[in-house]
């Protein structure tokens, strides 16, 4: 049996049932929040047209409202999953790769992973816990900072869940591992990675179209992927998506921070070939 852990949020765990599906899927994968841009390139990739995206994704007005995580709708996502017509289909998650069901390696699935790095990733997800109301209160900067770095976020320790696929990458060739970093660099050209990945060919014009509609501001003004209908987010205190700068986190942290998440970083990282940048 499989489980879905809330951590701090609930000291429950939830049962992860069995999920069949088809070789007709694409997941994304990333730890909480930048998985967005990666789900807009997919589905603008697989859609090839943005102004397709409020027709395509059907799962939005199936997918019951969540106010509280104790309080989770008698339809599971897994059988609204398996309720979709359309083919190929899309999942985004943000499990850790332990917990993803079997049937998607059975099933030989292509696997989109966004990695973020570590700093950017904390001062983001802070910001993120703010201001949904169903995430824990993460309390000041300075509290949330030692917290992220023992690994207390919903999702597990950031330091786990990207070398999980990082590792997984190594055995399953199926897994596209993208870096948050680089699509923020040069989309054009990660586009064209992910363009290759999924056996798709598109011209200039359309990739031109999709690399518009996925820069940040685009994606900020977009509803479909800035959360503004969702009510559980508090748009007073911060914006789904905020500023998805590279480099952010020196607005934030201080020197003695910085010093102490370094020399904690170098120690849980010390045994993998992962590698991130902190600035472009």
């Amino acid at each position: 049996m499989q489980y879905v852990c809330f951590g701090k949020t609930v000291p429950t765990f939830m049962p992860m049932k069995p999920f069949e599906l088809t070789k007709c899927v694409c997941v994304c994968v990333c730890v909480c929040v930048c998985v967005s841009v990666c789900v807009c390139l997919c589905v603008c990739v697989r859609e090839r047209e943005i102004k397709r995206i409020h027709k395509s994704i059907k799962s939005i007005s199936q997918t019951e409202e969540i106010k509280s995580p104790c309080n989770m709708p008698a339809v599971s996502r897994t059988e609204l999953a398996d309720k979709l017509s359309t083919c190929p289909r899309l999942i985004k998650t943000h499990l850790p790769v332990q917990l993803v069901p079997s049937a998607f390696w059975k099933q030989n699935c292509r696997m989109v992973y966004v990695a973020r790095n570590a700093k950017d990733n904390a001062v983001s997800y802070f910001h993120f816990d703010r201001m949904n109301k169903v995430q824990p209160e993460p309390g000041d900067w300075s509290s949330y900072i030692e917290h992220f770095m023992e690994g207390k976020t919903v999702f597990g320790p950031w330091y786990d869940h990207v070398t999980g696929w990082w590792e997984k990458k190594q055995t399953y060739s199926n897994i596209l591992y993208l870096f948050y970093e680089d699509l923020i660099e040069d989309t054009g050209r990660e586009l064209e990675r992910l363009c290759s990945f999924l056996g798709l060919s598109t011209s200039v014009e359309e990739r031109e179209h999709i690399r518009g509609g996925v820069q940040f501001d685009a994606m900020k003004a977009n509803p479909m992927a800035n959360y503004s209908t969702i009510p559980v987010m508090d748009f007073k205190i911060s914006p789904f998506m905020r500023k998805g700068k590279v480099g952010d986190w020196k607005n934030h942290f201080t020197v003695a921070q910085n010093e102490k998440f370094d020399e904690h970083y170098k120690q849980r990282m010390k045994n993998s070939t992962l590698l991130f940048r902190t600035k472009i």
